[in-house]
């Protein structure tokens, strides 16, 4: 015998328990209230027929009832038969981080072991689907090939730890590249690599390696192991002293989650990031991820076949709910005391108040159970009451208060960004809706995208400079097309992410006719500038010339008289200069010439030069050498 879901099992300490204190609670509670309505005296008399027996075995029946369905949730098995089947599942390779960050503490035990515990519950999730390992450090290398052997996958889990590969760091591109080879062959079968790490890559490569695996064909999800907040690194040396790990500087390392590189990793692979927060996290990578895939078939394997025997125990615990329905709390009266009484006195009682049965039962317990929390604590209804009457800005400071004692819950920061929104504080809204995009909640993941899409489009609405604008409106239409891979069918970010698709192709065209127009007037104030460059160049030659011809008469001016002086005294000396030579001629007796003389001597002095050869042009070469004129 087994029971297929034994964590149902715990509700046995629990709800049986809890129901009996009910019911000793509702009795001692009755007997207070009839003792302040009712006389003592008569109390007896009216409670002659009630029996404390009774009553024990109703609450028997309701306990034993309960218990009966508790263990149908088990799911009990006994019985099996063998059957061969064939496996239609999906090829999944598992890689983990063991790199000395994974032994932070920011979660308990430390990040590896919840790393090795999260690859464990994928292999019960995959069933039917081959699993492989790699472990990745420094560099990467196949821990375990693809097989449908669940012990041996297991046990290469349990066997990684932060000494397995001598190279430090964390390179999780040779982890894609080393996924995409043990893919190389096996064309068949869906690709997916599952990454489970803290993100600290020292490999810029991550993201092209998921870009050019997505191209092949693989599918690429992250699960982020750690937190935002880190935890400093402490490793334990061979003596079993602890000490923490240093950076070449000599500084205490200190070890976070790197969300948004997990993130673009999964975009690119075609997946999507979740952090490993809660016990459900690999049932939703596997449920909303990994199920939804195409499979084809594998191996045949034998497995056992368990009979289900729910039905028993869920048998039982409708017959002793209805018996305990039906079992009155009253002695039936004897056929001598029926004679001597009244018709009147037959008539059926009607019950008592407070008297528990199963509905009423169950009812108040699951009631407790599930609104005790939101009894204790009405300050989220508080704030949800100021939303819907319109008070956002309330509301929002409530949300604020209440994500400071409860960071870790999504749901309040999209609470607090849809307020922001409606209160028209849209940078405090994209920043509340940016803090849910890491939850566990795909569906929350999908809401928070769509709803950042209209946040930056109102921000780009109201932004002046086109730039800006344009830039904020691009930043709307990723969010949206983020939103449109995690719910294809989502209609409404189908139509926002075309309206606002239409709205920037329009602004584009207002651009361009803008720098078009800022062209042609840059052009024209070019043009009028040279115009007015030329014009006082025209001005300046024009008062130049002005300034010249000013100058030129003053200083014709001052040399009129100049040379009339110098004539005057050039005839002088050129009267004495004749004198003097006659004087000498008279002298040594020479006769001076008269002007016919002259004129002939000169006449006969240009018929000599006539005769002279005229020396040809180029100068040309005597003896072989060229001729130099010096």
């Amino acid at each position: 015998m087994r029971f297929a879901s034994p964590q149902f099992l715990w509700l046995l300490l629990v709800l049986p328990p809890a129901l009996l204190l009910f019911l000793w609670w509702t009795a001692r509670r009755k007997e207070t209230l009839l003792g302040r309505f009712i006389e003592p005296r008569l109390l007896a008399d009216l409670l002659a027929g009630v029996s404390p027996t009774r009553r024990r075995v109703r609450a028997a029946l309701l306990v034993t009832g309960i218990v009966c369905l508790i263990f149908t949730l088990a799911r009990p098995q006994w019985g099996f038969e063998l059957e061969e089947i064939t496996r239609r599942g999906l090829d999944i390779v598992v890689a983990i981080d063991t790199s000395k960050s994974m032994l932070a503490e920011d979660i308990a035990p430390n990040r590896l072991a919840r790393a090795k515990l999260a690859a464990l519950d994928l292999m019960q999730q995959a069933k039917a689907d081959r699993l492989g390992l790699v472990a990745f450090a420094g560099n990467a290398f196949m821990q375990c090939p693809l097989t449908i052997d669940d012990i041996a996958f297991q046990q290469c889990v349990e066997a990684l730890n932060v000494n397995i590969i001598p190279q430090g760091g964390t390179a999780i591109a040779e982890a894609i590249e080393t996924a995409a080879k043990t893919f190389k062959y096996e064309a068949d079968n869906y690709k997916v690599l599952v990454i489970l790490t803290d993100g600290e890559d020292h490999d810029p490569r991550a993201v092209e390696a998921a870009t050019q695996a997505a191209k092949a064909g693989m599918k690429i999800f992250t699960v982020g192991i750690g937190t935002t907040e880190g935890d400093l690194l402490r490793v334990k040396e061979a003596d079993g002293r602890t000490d923490y790990v240093h950076d070449e500087a000599g500084n205490v390392v200190k070890s976070r989650l790197n969300e948004p590189l997990l993130q673009q990793i999964a975009t690119a692979g075609n997946g999507f990031y979740l952090p490993l927060r809660g016990a459900k996290t690999v049932e939703i990578l596997y449920e909303r991820g990994l199920a939804p895939l195409p499979k084809t078939e594998g191996q045949v394997k034998t497995v056992k076949r368990w009979h289900e025997r729910f039905q028993w125990p869920l048998a039982t615990a409708i017959l002793l709910l209805i018996a305990e329905m039906l079992f009155p709390e009253r002695r039936r009266a004897s056929h001598q005391a029926q004679d001597r009484t009244s018709p009147e006195s037959l008539r059926a009682a009607p019950p008592e108040a407070g008297t528990p049965n199963a509905v009423a039962a169950i009812l108040t317990v699951v009631l407790t159970l599930f609104f005790a929390p939101l009894t204790a604590d009405a300050s989220p209804s508080q704030a949800l009451r100021d939303y819907r009457s319109g008070r956002y800005d309330d509301a929002l400071k409530e949300y604020q208060r209440l994500i400071g004692k409860k960071k870790d819950d999504p749901r309040l920061n999209f609470n607090a960004g849809a307020a922001a929104y409606r209160d028209g504080q849209f940078e405090s809204a994209g920043r509340h809706f940016g803090d849910v995009l890491s939850a566990p909640d795909l569906a929350l993941q999908q809401n928070a995208y769509y709803n950042l899409g209209n946040t930056f489009y109102r921000l780009g609405d109201r932004e002046q400079e086109l730039d800006k604008k344009r830039e904020t409106w691009e930043r709307s239409l990723k969010e949206y097309d983020s939103a449109l891979k995690l719910g294809p069918k989502d209609e409404d970010a189908k139509f926002n992410y075309e309206f606002v698709k239409k709205r920037l192709e329009e602004l584009k065209q207002q651009q361009q006719q803008q720098q078009r127009k800022d062209k042609n007037r840059d052009q024209q104030q070019q043009q009028q500038a040279q115009n007015n460059q030329q014009d006082q160049q025209k001005q300046d030659q024009q008062k130049q010339q002005a300034e010249n011809q000013s100058g030129q008469q003053k200083d014709h001016q001052k040399q009129q008289p100049e040379q009339a002086q110098s004539s005057a005294d050039q005839q002088k000396e050129k009267s004495s200069d004749q004198q003097r030579e006659q004087q000498d001629a008279e002298a040594r007796g020479v006769q001076p010439m008269t002007p016919q003389q002259a004129r002939q001597l000169l006449d006969a002095q240009k018929a000599e030069e006539a005769m002279l050869p005229v020396e040809p042009e180029g100068r040309p070469e005597k003896g072989g050498r060229a001729f130099k004129d010096w």
